[in-house]
């Protein structure tokens, strides 16, 4: 069977460091995926020189050169259907996803997201804003979320969450630290998942099937 060609999709807001994890987590044998593409909405993402130094085709689509929203849409899906992608990731993509790209892509685009969705999710719910939010809340658990995207930021089906104790001297940036290092692990743990076959979406339910004899 072919292995599972990976896309990657930033908009150049972060560091890129769940990127690194993945293409580290491909380095190390322990992806089951190849990593194939980096596509970036900003020309200044770090994300793109990332991949560049570890032999990753890195693109810049400008959205200034399309109309609509759908018609960029369209453009990243053509991109990665061109490159023969079977799964999505999105890291750091903080662009609303349309149905153009949804529906070329269902149960095919992956998110990472620092809180226990459906908690601290939504619009403008990103980075440091989420883990502000989980400290000002009172809140004693945070942690990590994979999950399908749909057309709702931070909404589609969940496949995996990973729980973070919030501890009592924690601030924001204390906070972050402690959630980035379980979405670099989980993230790749959800992509090793998907390329063996074994997320299976029901309706808003993601079953996880065991792994084969």
């Amino acid at each position: 069977m072919a292995r599972l060609r990976v896309g990657v999709l930033v908009s150049g807001k972060g560091r890129g460091t769940n990127l690194q994890a993945l293409i580290d987590a491909r380095e190390r044998g322990e992806l089951g995926a190849d990593l194939v593409l980096v596509v970036s909405t900003s020309a200044e993402a770090g994300a793109l020189e990332r991949a560049r130094k570890h032999s990753l085709e890195a693109l810049f689509v400008d959205p200034k050169q399309f109309a609509t929203a759908e018609e960029l849409d369209l453009a990243l899906a053509q991109t990665m259907e061109q490159r023969q992608v079977g799964l999505i990731c999105l890291a750091g993509y903080m662009r609303m996803l349309t149905a153009t790209l949804i529906r070329r892509f269902p149960n095919r685009i992956m998110n990472i997201h620092p809180a226990l969705l459906p908690a601290f999710g939504g619009k403008g719910m990103y980075g440091h804003h989420v883990h502000e939010a989980v400290i000002a809340s009172g809140a004693k658990y945070t942690g990590v979320t994979v999950h399908f995207a749909d057309e709702e930021y931070d909404h589609g089906p969940i496949a995996l969450q990973k729980v973070v104790e919030v501890l009592p001297d924690d601030d924001a940036d204390s906070l972050a630290a402690r959630v980035l290092r379980e979405e670099h692990k989980l993230y790749a743990r959800a992509v090793h998942l998907f390329a063996e076959g074994r997320l299976q979406v029901e309706d808003r339910r993601v079953r996880i099937l065991p792994s084969a004899p």
